[in-house]
Order: structure tokens, then sequence, then C-alpha cells
């Protein structure tokens, strides 16, 4: 009996896919969380909506916990929205692969200083940062043109002049 050659190889390719870790990391799962609406109405219009993903949860209570002072700005919130982000956040924390891996929080806990954004950025000279229309790494939707859709892959940056 003669069997197609292509059978054996399309089995093994279909075993490799299922158990390829693909991204095993959450990378792209942690990115598209639904937005809380409160997250969307109260942080989202200061600055980028941060997939919560991008930090651990220790990093989210202290950012959280210190709202009358958030990176110079007061952040506060009332009781009760303070509660509902609080908890959707540490539901939605960074646990994958790049946030876990890295050795303890990222200093002042800024999603620009963790381990894993120093390492993706590690190509770009710091003079970039504090072009007129980048001003600083925090502002993500410079570079990264999908950014407010939470999309941050290579293809998509475009580096302004």
């Amino acid at each position: 009996m003669h069997r197609p050659r292509t059978l054996p190889m399309m089995t093994l390719l279909a075993c490799l896919l299922a158990a390829s870790p693909g991204r095993a990391d959450g990378d792209r799962a942690a990115a598209q969380v639904p937005l809380h609406p409160a997250y969307r109405q109260e942080c989202a219009a200061c600055h980028l909506a941060y997939p919560p993903g991008l930090l651990p949860a220790a990093s989210w209570r202290r950012l959280m916990d210190n709202l009358p002072r958030h990176f110079g700005t007061d952040a506060s919130l009332d009781a009760a929205t303070l509660q509902q982000l609080n908890t959707w956040l540490a539901a939605n924390a960074g646990t994958h692969r790049k946030v876990a891996r890295d050795p303890s929080p990222p200093p002042q806990d800024r999603i620009t200083r963790a381990a894993w954004f120093v390492r993706e950025h590690d190509e770009v000279p710091a003079a970039t940062w504090t072009r007129p229309a980048i001003k600083s790494a925090a502002h993500c939707a410079a570079c990264h043109t999908r950014a407010d859709q939470r999309e941050f892959r290579e293809r998509d940056i475009r580096i302004p002049r």
C-alpha cells in the first residue's frame, strides 16, 4: 500500500504546532485585555491606557496607593473607583514571561524602567527620547502607530524625526 509522503509531514507539523508555545509569554493576550471603563475614563484621559500586563501587580498597587502624587500630578480617585481599578489591575497585571522574569519591580514602578522595556528598546539612542515629537519613553504612541489599539509590534513602529 502506498501512503502519500505528505501525510506524515502534515501530522508532524500539526503535532509541533499544537505543542508549540507560540505566544505563550502572553504578550498579545495581555495587551488585549478589555479595558475597564473607569480605567479608560480616568487614566487614559491623561496618557495612553497602558495594558495592565506591562507591570506586576505589586507595581500597580503602589501606583494606585500614590495617586495623589502620581508622577507629579494629583490623580486621586474616589474610593469606589479606586477599589474597582485595584481589583481589575490585580486580576490583569503582568504574570507572563516578559514581566515575570524580571528579578524585581521596575524602579519607581515605571513601565519605561522595567527590565523588559529596556531590553526591547536597547537600540533606541537616548537622544531619540528627547525629540519634540516624542518627548519621553512613556509616550508610546509617538513611535508605536497602533499603541492606541494596544498593538506594539515592530512592524508598526515609525520613529519621528
